[in-house]
């Protein structure tokens, strides 16, 4: 299968922190005796050539090429990085693909002092939009989540990316110890009027391996009660349609047009690059689908990557059926839904064969599913139990 036309997204994995977070389980490091820039700028533009040049052969000659709808660099802070190195990889990603008139090109960044003063830097590399780690307004639970800004600092970020970027998102973790749906409600009014573009929710949760996994476990705090959780939850909508944004995804909420494009490549189960750390990667090649991975550590990765070009540890051909089943995971979290026959396009097997039949028909009479034309859709009371519904629905 030549020829692939399918706008590609790529993502670019900085894996470095000031700080580890005791949520996060991220694949994110802490490094005290710093990083070396130019060498790590050098390696993830050297293994951005080496998938390049594999997608130029799926693609021959110069008026072939993919095009490239979205950059997103995550982490990690990527908003640590220089901005030479931010500037050389969008510069090079232009000149191997062919990048849309409209081009997503996202950064993450935290909202410190230090970290705002280098946002116009970032914009002049050619970011065009700004995603801010906010997490809350909240000066207790800034500090209950060992965040390194003050609710003011988040506040002047705020301000500051929205006078730089076009588009600006910000994330905000609920359903925090003793936390009530009244102040969660006036914490989202505050940060909605703020920067009311695109939010990024998500509820707290204990992962194995960080430091609130151990923290909890011994009861130094308890999460609120499920119920308690799903009402913030259910706040969340009805506060963020305030200011006139939609959910569209479980856990994201935009106005109009304001969707984060990247993400929305995932969802819809497109053509993504993973460059970088630890970074997965899916993409059509030949008619098969590639699962890469590339080396978490980032010292190794590193050496792989100026050793051979590239740090990938494992590449499987995905079977039709894994092919389905990711589809159905990704496109069901969306407002809108599946659509068969793209997880048949993307699958080469029918959809009946991605889906056990019984469980079909049961979810909908449950109200949990429905058709909406073509299209197979999450219902609200779906979507908050599409965690435990997934397992048994996909074959």
């Amino acid at each position: 299968m030549r020829g692939v036309t399918e706008p590609l997204a790529l993502y670019i994995h900085w894996p470095f922190c000031a700080s580890k977070c005791p949520y996060c389980d991220f694949n994110s490091h802490v490094r005290e005796g710093g990083v070396d820039h130019a060498r790590y700028r050098e390696a993830l533009r050297r293994e951005l050539a080496h998938e390049a040049e594999r997608v130029a052969s799926e693609t021959p000659g110069r008026n072939s090429r993919r095009p490239l709808a979205s950059i997103f660099f995550g982490g990690g802070t990527p908003s640590l990085m220089e901005a030479e190195t931010v500037a050389a990889l969008i510069a090079d990603a232009r000149g191997f693909f062919d990048a849309t008139d409209d081009i997503e090109i996202t950064l993450e960044a935290n909202p410190t002092s230090v970290e705002t003063g280098k946002l116009r830097e970032f914009a002049a590399a050619g970011v065009n939009r700004a995603s801010l780690g906010v997490q809350s307004l909240d000066a207790e639970a800034l500090r209950f989540l060992g965040r390194r800004h003050d609710a003011s600092q988040a506040i002047a970020a705020l301000e500051a990316a929205r006078g730089i970027f076009p588009r600006l998102s910000f994330d905000l973790i609920y359903a925090r110890p003793g936390q009530s749906e009244a102040s969660w409600r006036a914490e989202l009014r505050q940060a909605l009027a703020l920067a009311a573009d695109h939010l990024s929710l998500y509820q707290l949760t204990i992962e194995p391996g960080t430091r609130f996994f151990t923290e909890h476990a011994r009861g130094a705090f308890a999460l609120p009660e499920e119920d308690d959780a799903a009402r913030m939850y259910e706040a969340t909508a009805e506060e963020a349609a305030r200011f006139g944004l939609a959910p569209y995804e479980i856990s994201n909420y935009a106005k109009p047009g304001a969707e984060s494009r990247h993400n929305l490549a995932y969802w819809r189960y497109g053509d993504y690059l993973g460059i970088g750390p630890g970074a997965h990667q899916r993409l059509l090649m030949n008619g098969d689908m590639l699962a890469t991975r590339r080396h978490r550590a980032p010292e190794e990765w590193l050496t792989r990557v100026e050793t051979s070009g590239h740090a990938t540890v494992e590449e499987e051909i995905l079977s039709p059926r894994d092919r389905g089943r990711e589809a159905l995971l990704m496109g069901l979290r969306l407002a809108e839904g599946v659509d068969p026959a793209r997880i048949e396009a993307r699958s080469s097997l029918n959809f009946l064969d991605t889906i056990d039949p019984a469980m079909l028909t049961a979810c909908l009479d449950e109200g949990y599913l429905e058709w909406q034309g073509p299209r197979l859709v999450a219902t609200s009371e779906g979507r908050v139990r599409l965690d435990a519904l997934l397992p048994v629905l996909l074959r």
